[in-house]
This record gives structure tokens, C-alpha cells and sequence, in this order.
């Protein structure tokens, strides 16, 4: 039997008690995710923070979600879209949702058909 290096053995004790003590990465939401994946590359932080932002309110950043992905063809369907417009909300806007939203995505989703004009 071989003896076990105890650098090696040192090693891994370190790594073990450092996972220990770093939390895990926040757990993203599907919209995040989407947005992330889909977005990013030209909708920086600074698209939303910008003094011409095209949102205005809760509704209309979710015409503007809607209108982007399809402008890019994502096809996403009416919950992503909704998903979408809660994680920008949540990161850059903090716009109040009406509360019969916040408990139904499909109505919200329904509720923000209209393209952008």
C-alpha cells in the first residue's frame, strides 16, 4: 500500500474547507436566464438606465420585451415575455406592478399585446 503525499492529502483539505465557506451562485430565474443568453450582448445595464429609456411603466416594458424578441425572432411564448419583463424590472426599474399581475403571468402577458408604437 502506498503512502498517501501529505501535501496532497493538505491539499485537498483546504479546497474542502474553502467550498465550505463559499456560498453557492444565486439560483437565476428563467427570465434572468433568457435575458442573459438572448439579450445581453447589446442591451447592456446602460440601455436601461439611459435618460431616453423606451419603458415607462410596467406595462410598456413589457410591449418592449415583446416587441424585441420579436424583432430577433426568439418566439419566446407570453410567460417568457412576462418572465423577461420581471427580471428587468426587478434589476433596473422597480416600476409597481398591478397586483392581479404579480399573481397571474398570463394575464399580464395578455394584458401587454399591443407592439410598441
Amino acid at each position: 500500500m502506498r503512502k498517501c503525499n501529505g501535501n496532497l492529502l493538505r491539499a485537498a483539505l483546504v479546497l474542502s474547507a474553502f467550498h465550505a465557506f463559499v456560498p453557492a451562485a444565486a439560483a437565476q430565474t428563467r427570465g434572468e436566464l433568457l435575458y442573459a443568453t438572448h439579450c445581453h450582448t447589446c442591451h447592456t445595464a446602460q440601455m436601461h438606465w439611459r435618460e431616453k429609456k423606451q419603458a415607462q411603466d410596467w406595462a410598456s416594458l413589457q410591449v418592449w420585451v415583446r416587441f424585441w424578441q420579436g424583432n430577433a425572432q426568439l418566439g419566446w411564448s407570453d410567460e417568457d415575455i412576462v418572465e423577461v419583463a420581471k427580471h428587468l424590472n426587478a434589476a433596473y426599474y422597480r416600476f409597481p406592478v398591478p397586483a392581479t399581475q404579480a399573481r397571474d403571468t398570463c394575464a399580464a402577458a395578455k394584458w401587454a399585446r399591443a407592439a410598441p408604437r
